[in-house]
């Protein structure tokens, strides 16, 4: 087991399963829970778990340490925790997938906007293709309804912005911290904060949980926050410290391909479009992976 978790395409695979099913996950909690109140209780119980660790491990850090720990979980932790059940209101979970593929695109440009990173014209011209294909998401999507979806579509955009430059924080500036004192202490920062949200959320005092469909999205909802809010960061965090955050970000291959299963299942809408935009995308992210040889994973720091 412990030599499978330190193959870089078994975690890929792991967390690919995990994340791309989160989108579905999502959808099963918002008939009960507001997106306030999903948010706050991810990040909130993210926190609690393990803050023991969390505490521990700051004490030892620099301040310079625990302000890009701060920043990282705020935008690849905190905000998004919220954006995606708000997006996801008016947006299905397998659109919601697919957008979320613009991961590594984001991580390209901002890389060379933010850190100077190069990178080679093959890579430039994926990041075209894919946001032609998120173009020609955003357009078609905005069609489904009487009311626009851009906002919301938007919405989604910017999360998936916030998720990259959470990515290269980790990989530009806290590779020499332990993956599991990174993951805990971002949570543990940002806990405070996401409790106070959920105790004024009407979490605690406003919800039936005597109702069976109440305790199937709060179950779905606990196994959102548990799985994939807190052990499949540990995952991922220490691929961004073992490989680098473009080479991660390819998560993004399967993460559509796996929320769009799981959309179909559950008897969304898939239209033409929707597959033309998702393949460029795809096909975008392809052309912007790492083709440099990695370093093979090493022990948990």
């Amino acid at each position: 087991m412990k030599q499978i978790l330190h193959n870089k395409y078994v975690l890929l695979l792991i967390i690919s399963l995990t994340w791309g099913s989160s989108f579905i996950l999502i959808k099963k909690t918002l008939p009960v829970f507001d997106p306030y109140q999903i948010g706050a209780f991810r990040a909130g119980l993210s926190g609690l778990i393990l803050a023991f660790i969390g505490f521990p491990a700051m004490r030892k850090m620099t301040k310079k340490d625990i302000f890009w720990i701060a920043l990282s979980g705020l935008f690849g932790n905190f905000l998004v925790v919220f954006i995606f059940p708000f997006a996801q209101r008016e947006v299905s979970s397998s659109l919601a997938g697919i957008i979320n593929a613009l991961d590594p695109i984001f991580t390209l440009i901002l890389g060379v906007l933010l850190f100077g990173i190069r990178s080679k014209p093959i890579q430039y011209f994926g990041a075209v293709i894919g946001f032609l294909g998120a173009l020609i998401l955003v357009y078609t999507s905005g069609s489904e309804s009487s009311e626009s979806h851009y906002f919301y579509i938007l919405l989604l955009v910017i999360g998936s912005a916030l998720y990259a430059v959470s990515a290269l924080i980790v990989e530009k500036k806290l590779k020499h911290i332990k993956t599991t004192e990174l993951t805990s202490s971002i949570y543990t920062i940002w806990m405070i904060p996401s409790l106070i949200i959920l105790g004024f959320s009407g979490f605690f005092t406003n919800i039936d949980y005597s109702q069976s469909a109440t305790m199937e999205s709060l179950g779905a909802l606990v196994f959102l926050t548990v799985v994939s809010t807190t052990l499949v960061m540990f995952l991922f965090f220490k691929l961004v410290q073992d490989t680098s955050a473009v080479f991660v970000s390819t998560v993004s291959l399967l993460i559509p391909v796996i929320a769009v299963f799981w959309g179909i299942l559950d008897g969304e809408k898939f239209t033409i479009w929707y597959a033309l935009g998702g393949t460029l995308v795809i096909i975008g992210v392809y052309f912007i992976r790492d083709k440099k040889k990695e370093k093979p994973l090493e022990e948990t720091k």
